[in-house]
């Protein structure tokens, strides 16, 4: 083993990143980082009839885009690879029949008719499992086989008698009975490796001092521990996490099409924030503090903060932490950001999108939010005037006739179009007619927009419209309150 912590990510390309998935890549990347270690990427792609064409590039971009960076990997290499276990297929098969030679796998010549027989099918309540009849065979039944041509599959002898204990860092010391152990398969006929047994000679091989995943694989790490000590290996320290639940009954699932990172992304995240909240589902940092960089994760991560229950995955709590992000962008960060959303509905290019992100960066949780906040910046809307009705602003529809008869030539007047020639022209007014703010923005918002909710008031609104626009706007309001009111 190497004396520097080495963590692995080693994700099957069989679809896209299971927010499950992106959190076992956070934690390895952040248990190797805290220590000044390395993070190491590998490709399992053993198992061929699951494999989905495009998901290794999937891997590859969202490491990159979450700022998982590995420091070896499939494409920059490193000194113990290949990366991919479809290009170190030489190397299984001569440490399966090492452990053979040792006593502790024997072949087995059963083909999976017979092996399906040998089960413990007559008690319901009783696992099923190959009843390792292979294992008994002669010196001279095996040389026959052999001779016949007859396929085998490599199998783990399992010890039948005895007890196996392991540690593992989140749920302590787990021992098992070694009666309950199935002798598994190692090497399949066709000479491809199980994934149980790839895994550990490769993780071996690489020098991987701690191994990250899921706590389903808590079941499994005896029969791991096993091979490490048939060949003699040190065995790595295991880090098992407890998965995440879309409810109290239901884990995520990819079959089940929950969120993947591409699915949050493409549903207005930032990516900072989904890696904070992933990083929460299933570690306390301890206080109060919720709010992490990736730099300040790996600074704060500590595996004493990992929990032994199921982590809800929660949208509302996702959807603080975003709204938190995106309120902690600079102004340019936020518009460069906002910009695709906003293209989705605003098509006009004279709109000062710099002066209308300054209004919508506090207001928006989610990034599509954003195309339903600004679709009335491209046409007015056809909105009902009881819009005009507001009772804390003790506006009706004759006051807010009345009002943008008297707003239109103010506006009309105004040869410096800025925010600030704006508020003093409108501010003037209110002064002159002695009413309360709300009595003019009012009616203002609402005849510019047809909206009730819009970032900024009508101030804002008008410059965002520019001059023309806005009295076009103010013009149709006037005449459908004429309309309606006679």
């Amino acid at each position: 083993m190497l004396d520097t912590v080495r963590t692995r990510f080693a994700p099957s390309p069989t679809g896209y990143m299971h927010v499950g998935n992106l959190r076992t890549a956070l934690y390895a990347y952040l248990v190797a980082k805290k220590e000044g270690g390395k993070f190491l990427l590998r490709i399992e792609d053993t198992d061929q009839g699951r494999l989905v064409e495009g998901a290794v590039d999937v891997i590859y971009d969202t490491l990159r885009e979450t700022g998982l960076l590995w420091d070896e990997g499939p494409d920059i290499g490193g000194p113990v690879g290949p990366y991919i276990q479809s290009e170190r297929m030489g190397m299984y098969k001569d440490y399966a029949l090492e452990l053979v030679e040792k006593g502790h796998a024997y072949r087995c010549f059963c083909q999976k008719d017979d092996a399906a027989q040998t089960r413990n099918l007559e008690k319901v309540d009783v696992p099923t499992r190959y009843d390792g009849r292979c294992s008994r065979l002669s010196p001279e039944e095996i040389a026959a086989n052999l001779e016949a041509g007859m396929p085998y599959v490599i199998r783990q002898k399992m010890p039948r008698e005895g007890k196996t204990t392991f540690k593992d860092i989140v749920y302590g010391a787990i021992t098992v009975d070694n009666a309950e152990l199935e002798d598994q398969i190692l090497l399949k006929s066709d000479g491809m490796p199980t994934y149980n047994f790839a895994n550990v000679i490769d993780d071996h091989l690489m020098g991987i001092t701690h191994v990250i995943r899921g706590n389903e694989y808590l079941s499994s790490s005896p029969k791991y521990n096993l091979l490490y000590k048939a060949f003699g290996w040190q065995v790595p320290e295991y880090i098992h996490c407890a998965p995440v639940m879309k409810n109290q009954t239901e884990k995520l699932s990819k079959r089940h099409g929950d969120a993947s990172y591409q699915d949050l992304v493409e549903k207005g995240y930032l990516t900072g924030a989904i890696l904070n909240y992933v990083a929460l589902l299933g570690w306390s940092p301890g206080g109060e503090r919720e709010i992490f960089s990736l730099p300040e994760l790996v600074e704060a991560f500590d595996v004493k903060g990992l929990s032994k229950s199921p982590a809800i995955f929660d949208t509302l709590k996702l959807n603080y932490i975003n709204a938190e992000w995106i309120r902690s962008l600079s102004p340019e960060e936020f518009h460069a950001a906002a910009l695709p959303w906003l293209r989705k509905t605003l098509h006009r290019q004279d709109v000062d999108t710099a002066a209308l992100c300054a209004l919508l960066q506090a207001r928006c949780e989610l990034l599509s939010d954003l195309p339903e906040k600004v679709d009335f910046l491209d046409a007015l809307p056809d909105y009902d005037t009881q819009l005009h009705i507001h009772k804390k602003m003790k506006t009706d529809k004759p006051g807010a006739l009345a009002m943008l008869r008297e707003i239109k030539p103010v506006l009309e007047g105004l040869e410096d179009w800025s925010q600030q020639a704006i508020h003093d022209a409108l501010f003037a007014l209110i002064e002159k007619l002695g009413v309360k703010n709300g009595a003019v923005l009012w009616p203002l918002r609402v005849a510019l927009s047809g909206k009730a909710v819009t970032p900024g008031g009508g101030v804002e609104l008008a410059y965002l419209l520019g001059k023309a626009d806005s009295l076009s706007r103010l013009e149709d309001g006037i005449l459908r309150l004429e309309k309606e009111l006679g």
